[in-house]
């Protein structure tokens, strides 16, 4: 295994680059602009902007907050992401609902989401498949899901 000790641990790595002064790092790098071509927020490059979820039945999405998914890429590495609340009556596993026909993963992709806590079970698995329906998995007749925040989903895409 190949770990780093605490001397150079990736958090005092990255503290060290960014004290690093600008005269040090050199002026090209401090006035490079980005490409045209790329769209970039908050540090990653949006793929598929974010568009809604089809909720299955039986699903309601919140209203303040509707269930959505998008795709970003960060260092060549794409995610599939999940934003939006929903309230629901699961006591086994179900269809959450769909994504858009743009977003369709390449293969099974999980995750995990906050659900209501109950019996101190608080989170249930998210999974997208290629077709691109979303499961939760989880739910018991003697637990039942009432509700289930998406927030918290980002899995790799590829």
């Amino acid at each position: 295994m190949n770990r780093l000790s605490p001397a150079t641990s990736r958090r005092s790595l990255l503290g060290a680059a960014l004290a690093a002064p600008a005269v040090a790092v050199g002026a090209p790098l401090l006035s490079a602009t980005p490409a045209a071509a790329v769209d970039v927020v908050e540090g990653c490059q949006v793929v598929v902007d974010w568009t809604p979820v089809t909720p299955a039945a039986g699903v309601t999405p919140e209203a303040a907050a509707p269930p959505q998914a998008r795709v970003i890429r960060m260092a060549g590495t794409e995610f599939l992401q999940l934003r939006g609340a929903v309230t629901c009556s699961f006591t086994a596993d179900a269809q959450l609902g769909t994504l858009p026909t743009t977003i369709r993963p390449p293969k099974l992709t999980r995750g995990v989401c906050p659900r209501n806590n109950n019996l101190g079970i608080n989170a249930v698995r998210v999974e997208a498949n290629t077709q691109g329906v979303l499961t939760v998995f989880g739910p018991q007749t003697t637990n039942k899901v009432t509700w289930i925040q998406l927030d918290n989903f980002s899995s790799v895409l590829r």
